[in-house]
């Protein structure tokens, strides 16, 4: 059975009051939503964040690497180490500016452009199955709601 399924085959537990945690709701769809990356996108060898951050750069050429790792709350340490892998597969490349030693900013390289355009329709294909056992119209509430949430959006 995979283990990012929800668990359908045995009886379910009873979580009382934490069963309204926002942060247990939100771990539980983080490793749900995960597994179906994993499932369906494995075989190009990116976590779901590797990619994430090479889409971000193909739309924001030229980012500082900090920017993006706050944008998406990743720890400095854990963004260097991505950083690391997608240059050492020649996905970027990183430019340390003269006016400003201490910043890094990003780049997609050729290959990096490249691999982002052959690959984003299947990649972006994956989040039609995000959406498993909501409606049209409960997804769009989730998303739009987590939008809020994080600060990407306004309330309506």
């Amino acid at each position: 059975m995979n283990q990012h399924a929800p668990n359908t085959n045995s009886k379910s537990l009873h979580f009382g009051e934490i069963g309204n945690s926002l942060g247990l709701l939100l771990r539980l769809a983080q490793v749900r939503v995960f597994g179906v990356f994993y499932d369906k996108l494995s075989h190009h060898g990116l976590k779901p964040g590797e990619f994430t951050v090479l889409w971000l750069i193909s739309l924001n050429p030229g980012s500082r690497q900090g920017s993006i790792a706050r944008q998406i709350r990743i720890k400095p340490a854990h963004m260097t180490k991505l950083i690391s892998r997608v240059v050492d597969a020649g996905l970027v490349e990183r430019v340390i500016p003269k006016d400003d030693r201490r910043s890094i900013k990003l780049w997609l390289t050729e290959q990096g452009e490249q691999f982002v355009d052959e690959k984003k329709r299947e990649f972006l294909n994956y989040l039609k199955h995000e959406n498993s056992g909501l409606s049209e119209d409960e997804f769009g509430q989730l998303i739009h709601l987590l939008r809020v949430f994080n600060g990407m959006e306004a309330s309506k």
